[in-house]
């Protein structure tokens, strides 16, 4: 291998000036998102905002009906993920390795760890809009099809996925939320009967 023909590295051993561009867009992406991972509401209202935006201009266009439906298959497939267990409870039953899901009160707490965090859910919805929002610009994906017929199979499909997900949480007794460990108040006048 001769000098330079590693990736990014320029006939003198320097970093390309292209590598160096890259590099610090890249820098700069990650400052943005790394500043923007305490603010769960505002990340989401940017979010629908640009979902409307979509919206608002495959309407206007009157196209690319089958975009948006695999961008709304790839959202429920992120939702999904969301909604389900890091570790699946059903593959679990036989063995006693790892952690489980407590299924009595008695149990110890342990908090519901996703499959798909929050802020990956996020960052994966936010970006297939983009990348549908891009397609919207180029013809070739401007496939023509029968809309209603998208529609109606998205419902459908939508409405199976998620009753089998509800069944899921009801038979392994788990809810994708957790607001953290229960606390218990003691009796309030137990600090005065030592006081005196």
């Amino acid at each position: 291998m001769s000098e330079g023909d590693s990736v990014g590295e320029s006939v003198h051993g320097k970093p390309s000036v292209v590598y160096r561009f890259f590099t610090r867009l890249g820098q700069i992406y990650q400052s943005w998102l790394d500043k923007s991972t305490p603010h769960t509401a505002l990340r989401w209202v940017v979010t629908l905002g640009l979902s409307f935006v979509y919206m608002v201009r495959v309407y206007l266009l009157q196209g690319w009906y089958i975009v948006t439906y695999a961008l709304g298959i790839y959202h429920l497939n992120l939702f999904i993920a969301f909604l389900s267990p890091k570790v699946d409870p059903s593959l679990m039953e036989d063995s006693d390795d790892g952690p489980s899901l407590p299924t009595k009160q008695s149990e110890e707490f342990r908090p519901f760890i996703r499959r798909l965090p929050e802020f990956k859910f996020w960052h994966a919805a936010t970006k297939g809009i983009l990348v549908a929002m891009v397609c919207t610009f180029f013809e070739a994906f401007n496939v023509p099809v029968f809309w209603p017929i998208l529609v109606m199979y998205f419902i459908m499909l939508f409405c199976i996925t998620m009753k089998r997900q509800i069944k899921h949480m009801i038979k392994y007794r788990y809810i994708p939320f957790t607001h953290g460990k229960r606390t218990y108040k003691g009796k309030e006048d137990v600090g005065k009967a030592f006081a005196s």
